[in-house]
């Protein structure tokens, strides 16, 4: 029997009115086994309940529950998946974890393909990896949506961008997904020559068939670090190849919205800073549908950002009809310098925005330096690959003002450490200057440079 170790009761909690502690142990809900987190929160999820607790005197107790339909029991444990979590068994020829340098942290070279991550973390996986049992038991939890890194339709091709003999056979799962009405999100990797142009052509007609159960698809370019010695063989897309893929796309979009009400397909903002073009209007987004794989954060950032300095402007007319007798605004704005460190994909949007800044708020000075990734090679571009190391080799001796920002995509989540395992500490003390980390939220950006 699987046992799972209490971690945290929550106060007010019905677990803290039943005098659960930390350290008990879950033995099972209403005669069941729970095997991880959606075992537990399909059980639990009934108005009457009868859990079996082990306490750390070993005395179990069964405790009857009455309760509202999907009130949480107010229990937390030490593993959020409440299993070990599954590794990928492929090797992509485009896998990013395979080209990372030696000597890093260990967690950096796991590569997960858990369907359970898709759920409760927005992970893109394989299928490959996905039993009989684990595809029953979403289609019979109703879980969704579950996004999938499709790649190619073409089995074949499948077969071997992910070097697994199973792939091609693992794209059957989608159509059961699909039939159970599981709704879905897609994912392609492209690469250079394997699994564009008429490929890539291929796949989106293929997945347009799944609408509206498959929500949306999002392309994005292959990342391509300098420790690839070794590896498939990889070219970096050009502007022209930019050009054709967007060009594609937006023949999709306008196909699909014609048969579905809704664009399906969608570029992600490396491509049309490679082409050299205007990112689509927020309305082509789908809501943002894929915000998370980088469809739309710079679309995004320009709107939020343009609202809230807008609403800064407001403040500021209505601030200077207040000081109108001595006709100054530089008490409530006294003029300061700051910096801010981005990628360079990122970094031309983010001068754009800055100077729309300045020309409202001219005792505001703002610089802003892309970070060119030296660690990983310079083909990598977006900021959240960026190390510690090459953000303080590349300050180090500029005149930053009072305040460094840097993006929240640099960090660990919930920790102040970089993919070097350098800290926030050591940075801040290698720059000597402050440093405020800016959320992934153009009106935070417009706040966080307002408060400097």
């Amino acid at each position: 029997m699987r046992e799972h170790v209490i971690d945290r009761i929550l106060p007010g909690s019905i677990a803290e009115e039943l005098e659960l502690e930390s350290g008990d142990v879950l033995l099972s809900v209403n005669g069941h086994e729970i095997a991880d987190v959606f075992d537990y929160h399909y059980y639990t999820n009934e108005e009457y309940l009868m859990v079996v607790i082990r306490k750390a005197s070993g005395e179990e107790w069964e405790l009857e529950i009455e309760k509202e339909y999907q009130e949480d029991l107010g229990i937390e444990f030490a593993n959020g998946l409440m299993d070990d979590y599954k590794s990928c068994c492929n090797h992509c020829i485009f896998c990013f974890i395979d080209q990372m340098p030696a000597g890093m942290r260990d967690t950096l070279y796991f590569k997960d393909d858990d369907s359970r991550l898709s759920f409760l973390q927005g992970n893109y996986v394989t299928l490959t990896n996905m039993k009989e049992q684990d595809l029953e038991r979403i289609i019979a939890y109703k879980l969704g949506p579950i996004n999938i890194s499709v790649q190619t339709t073409n089995p074949k091709l499948r077969c071997q961008m992910l070097n697994n003999r199973f792939a091609g056979q693992a794209l059957q799962k989608i159509d059961r997904l699909y039939e159970a009405k599981i709704p879905m999100n897609g994912q392609i990797v492209l690469c250079k020559g394997v699994n564009d142009g008429k490929e890539l052509e291929r796949s989106i007609t293929d997945l347009m068939k799944y609408i509206p159960v498959m929500e949306s698809v999002s392309v994005v370019p292959v990342g391509l670090s300098r420790f690839r010695e070794g590896l498939y063989f990889l070219e970096p897309f050009t502007k022209e190849d930019a050009k054709q893929v967007l060009d594609l796309i937006h023949h999709f979009q306008n196909v699909s919205m014609e048969m579905y009400g809704t664009h399906f397909v969608h570029a992600s903002d490396e491509w049309y800073l490679l082409a050299e073009r205007e990112l689509p209007p927020e309305d082509n987004y789908d809501g943002y549908i894929q915000l998370e794989n980088g469809v739309g954060m710079l679309r995004l950032l320009k709107t939020e950002f343009a609202q809230a300095l807008k609403e800064a402007a407001s403040r500021m007319e209505q601030d200077g009809q207040c000081l109108s007798s001595n006709n100054s605004t530089k008490e409530v704005f006294p003029q300061t310098c700051i910096t801010i460190a981005t990628g360079v994909l990122a970094a031309p949007t983010i001068q754009k925005l800055a100077a729309e800044f300045m020309k409202i708020f001219p005792q505001k000075k703002i610089e802003v330096i892309p970070i060119i990734n030296h660690f990983f090679g310079e083909q990598i571009t977006v900021s959240g690959l960026l190390t510690g190391q090459d953000i303080v080799e590349q300050l180090k001796g500029k005149q930053l003002g009072s305040k460094l920002l840097l993006p929240c995509n640099l960090l660990r989540s919930g920790e102040e450490v970089f993919l070097d395992d350098m800290t926030l500490t050591q940075v801040r003390n290698a720059l000597q200057v402050k440093i405020d980390i800016v959320k992934s939220s153009g009106r935070d950006l417009v706040q966080q440079i307002l408060n400097s």
